[in-house]
């Protein structure tokens, strides 16, 4: 399976946000993720990057 793991960016450091998100949707307010039996997380953020070959997704905090 290809779950993948998310990570917050701040000051040039990474930290892992959720391991094993099998959907990532952009909703009002941010990003909305979804892991395998948890229930969904709404963080205020946008997307950086995602490294399709590392199954990463980096993301941002969400502009003021």
């Amino acid at each position: 399976m290809c779950q993948a793991v998310v990570y917050m960016a701040q000051q040039d450091q990474e930290r892992e946000v959720m391991r094993d998100v099998v959907l990532l949707e952009l909703v009002d307010g941010g990003v909305r993720l979804q892991a395998f039996f948890e229930e969904p997380v709404i963080l205020p953020a946008r997307i950086g990057r995602i490294d399709f070959l590392k199954h990463t997704v980096t993301l941002v905090p969400a502009e003021e």
